[in-house]
């Protein structure tokens, strides 16, 4: 695959806030989406449950249409399953393995085509380390710095003692990043991570609107996201609605964001208020309780 070099005039702002950052990056696929999205890292165990898989799959589905960026490592486990969601959900993904980006030393070498997939859907690839590395012991504590300094904030679905999930959380949470966590049975080795990270301040999480506040996106006026994923919904008026899970709109702003002229307008913002999706108060659309 083709990769470029970044310097830190080209990383994101969180990651040119840190005392330490990477004297350089490569990166392959698109652009690192702009600040304008929040960055959400996804990591867990690699020998996870059903549960966990579950989890992993719902709360990253909850967040489509709203700008967030899930980030995180391409490994076995909840990783791979997090980019895969992000995908199947429209959310942009940004994969940074414990290797190099060349063709021959992706880590992992079964989730190769997965990293191929990412990139040719219009996602990114980033490493802090030469394009022929490979992983090595060291090389994973890099990764996953990078993964926390990269993010808003960080979700753990699912981790073992000892494992690299834990570090990443609490690297993040040295660096004054949130920190959530998915809680699991207490009968369960895969939730001590989980667990143990509550006593240092993380966010037990149970639904995708929890990510959603912790990030500080609104939700206050949205309906359910589960029977809005169930409502068919036309692209017009999937457009309005994903401009409304943000924060409430004129019918000034939805015209600029959504570029439908005001006949068109009025005829779906009419069909989605008939649905019982949104109303109109004040001059402002909002999306329903």
């Amino acid at each position: 695959m083709q990769y470029s070099k970044l310097f830190p005039n080209d990383y994101p702002l969180l990651l040119k806030q840190l005392v330490k950052q990477p004297p350089y990056l490569y990166h392959a696929g698109a652009p690192i989406p702009s600040d304008n999205n929040k960055f959400l890292c996804v990591v867990g165990s690699r020998k996870y449950s059903d549960y966990g898989k579950q989890a992993c799959s719902e709360l990253i589905a909850g967040l489509k249409n709203y700008p967030i960026v899930i980030v995180s490592g391409l490994a076995l486990g909840i990783d791979s399953l997090a980019h895969v969601a992000a995908l199947e959900n429209g959310l942009r993904t940004i994969a940074i393995p414990g290797s190099g980006l060349d063709d021959n030393v992706i880590y992992p070498r079964s989730h190769y085509l997965l990293a191929k997939h990412i990139i040719e859907s219009g996602n990114t690839l980033l490493s802090p380390f030469e394009p022929y590395m490979e992983s090595t012991n060291w090389s994973f504590p890099v990764r996953n710095q990078l993964m926390a300094g990269i993010s808003h904030a960080v979700l753990v679905i699912e981790g073992r003692k000892k494992s690299g999930t834990l570090l990443t959380a609490r690297y993040a949470l040295d660096i004054d990043r949130d920190v959530m966590i998915v809680p699991g049975s207490i009968f369960s080795e895969l939730s001590y991570g989980p667990h143990i990270l509550i006593r240092d301040g993380a966010i037990p999480v149970t639904r995708s609107e929890d990510i959603l506040r912790a990030l500080l996106l609104d939700v206050d006026n949205t309906i359910d996201f589960t029977t809005i994923r169930k409502l068919e919904l036309s692209q017009d008026e999937e457009k309005i609605v994903s401009i409304l899970r943000i924060s409430p709109r004129t019918s000034s702003e939805l015209l600029d964001n959504t570029l439908m002229n005001i006949s068109i307008f009025n005829i779906v913002a009419s069909r989605l208020e008939l649905k019982g999706i949104i109303y109109e108060k004040n001059g402002m659309y909002r999306l329903k309780n």
